[in-house]
């Protein structure tokens, strides 16, 4: 039976739109790219998750990944807002789940500054049960280390949990620690998931 259903954020309660970020800046589609090959697709982009990097750092980590575009990664970079919308299924979903007697907790990889300046998207965040932020613990997902400490903290039974997100290889490390995990696509699919489960 499952008592708890836990979210990744981004692309799960959260639309991570970076492609309509970096296009706010006026950059064509070939620079759009660029950017994004440089910045958020790099590997760099955990490191800021984790809270290693401020600010200053993981600009200069993207510029060394592409130095011919200084000027329009720090441009870019030095606001995060925009970056993130809530899709409009996700206060509704939590509040439904909590109504039915779920638990319900999120395991995000997501940066500070990120939290901090898209807080408005985040509005949902109270009405859940709790849960971990990366950077929080300086830990991302799949690190094995970050689902032991969610089913220590929250005294979980994974084999009693549904967890949401919306990378393959984390819902396989969630599934090695034991929890009924399941990569999101849509709402109704996840939901038609917990009926059966």
């Amino acid at each position: 039976m499952i008592t708890t259903i836990i979210f990744d954020i981004g692309n799960v309660l959260v639309d991570f739109r970076w492609k309509e970020f970096i296009a706010g800046f006026g950059y064509n589609e070939a620079m759009q790219e660029r950017i994004a090959k440089a910045s958020v697709l790099s590997d760099d982009w955990n490191e800021y998750d984790l809270g290693l990097l401020n600010e200053d750092e993981i600009i200069d980590k993207f510029i060394e990944n592409d130095p011919g575009i200084a000027d329009e990664l720090k441009d870019t970079y030095r606001s995060l807002d925009g970056l993130l919308k809530q899709f409009d299924h996700a206060k509704p979903w939590i509040s439904e789940l909590k109504a039915r007697g779920f638990k319900v907790l999120y395991l995000s990889n997501f940066s500070a500054k990120a939290e901090k300046e898209c807080a408005k998207e985040l509005d949902f965040i109270p009405l859940t049960d709790g849960g971990i932020l990366s950077y929080k613990v300086k830990m991302t997902k799949p690190d094995p280390r970050i689902y032991e400490l969610l089913t220590a903290t929250y005294s979980l039974v994974p084999q009693e949990c549904l967890f949401f997100d919306d990378t393959a290889r984390n819902v396989e490390a969630a599934r090695k620690h034991g929890y009924n995990a399941e990569v999101f696509t849509d709402i109704e699919t996840a939901k038609k998931m917990i009926e059966n489960c």
